[in-house]
């Protein structure tokens, strides 16, 4: 039977290939102790140097850590970031990443999730997501509908698409864990529409009803949806225009995720699609901002330059 203590162990040997001696840093929160603390024990069983920081959960996905934080991730070969908010999209990520760091970052995940989702086939996986990311590469044009009312059109013409594979074995390299995505950073200013999120929505899970978001000019305009909305537009006011931006494109493709209401593993679901708003700076768009939040949609039909691929 599967249990964390192994999940960990498999997460930091076959996805991270960490060794005997490395330096390991597990940056957690006080919500997320019990993950930090495992995965911890686990890269002290491999013997690697590891030490853990626990610091206080940021306000929102995308803030910033602490600089201590940030300083010692930049000076770690391997950083797993078991956070209760997603530290993806900051500049502490990235500019670790830019020193050579390998890093998972696992927002929000629970026991069940990693037992449940890291025993993947990751050669299969990979193989998929670096299928769909060419596809994304090469494209230029975007027209995503669902049955539930979305209707979206953007440009990702010169972007580049990124597999998330699971797999963070080479220097700088980057991705979440559970993985299995193939996502890209939309053109500012191009996307508009209609975008209809009716699965799941970051720092919100399941919705209870749809979120209908009007889209003009690459941002979002206008959110109608109940209680929901009201929490949308709340975020927006809070950080600012930029949070209204249509970020990213991401296809879940990992065959053991299920919809959970956890976005982590969400985003994941093969057979959805999922749209962020907010910053896209971290993996090759021009937005900066202290908030990424990603939209489950159900049974998409995404097509690029006229083929449907999904």
């Amino acid at each position: 039977m599967p249990d964390l203590a192994a999940a960990c162990r498999l997460a930091l040997m076959e996805c991270l290939g960490v060794r005997a001696g490395e330096t390991v840093l597990v940056v957690t929160d006080t919500e997320m102790q019990p993950i930090g603390d495992a995965f911890f024990a686990a890269a002290r069983e491999l013997q690697a140097e590891v030490a853990i920081i626990t610091m206080i959960p940021r306000d929102n996905h995308g803030q910033e850590p602490p600089m201590a934080v940030a300083a010692a991730m930049g000076k770690s070969r391997v950083a797993v970031l078991a956070t209760s908010r997603s530290l993806s999209h900051t500049r502490a990520r990235r500019e670790a990443n830019a020193a050579g760091a390998r890093i998972a970052s696992l927002p929000g995940a629970t026991a069940d999730m990693l037992e449940r989702t890291l025993s993947v086939d990751y050669k299969e996986l990979a193989a998929v997501c670096e299928e769909y990311a060419a596809l994304l590469t090469d494209g230029r044009e975007v027209h995503l509908t669902t049955a539930a009312g979305t209707d979206l059109t953007f440009s990702i013409a010169g972007r580049k698409g990124h597999p998330d594979t699971g797999l963070y074995t080479r220097p700088g390299s980057f991705g979440n864990l559970p993985a299995g995505e193939a996502y890209v950073a939309p053109v500012e200013g191009t996307a508009r529409g209609f975008l209809v999120i009716d699965g799941a929505l970051a720092g919100i899970g399941i919705l209870e009803k749809p979120l209908h978001i009007k889209v003009e000019e690459g941002r979002a305009v206008a959110v109608d949806g109940g209680r929901e909305a009201r929490l949308i537009e709340e975020i927006f006011a809070k950080y600012g225009p930029a949070s209204r931006n249509i970020a990213e494109l991401g296809i879940g493709l990992n065959p053991l995720a299920r919809l959970t209401g956890n976005v982590l593993e969400d985003e994941k679901v093969r057979g959805t699609v999922h749209v962020a708003l907010g910053d896209n700076s971290t993996f090759g768009g021009s937005v900066e901002a202290p908030s990424h939040l990603d939209g489950i949609l159900l049974r998409p039909r995404l097509e690029i330059d006229g083929r449907q691929i999904l």
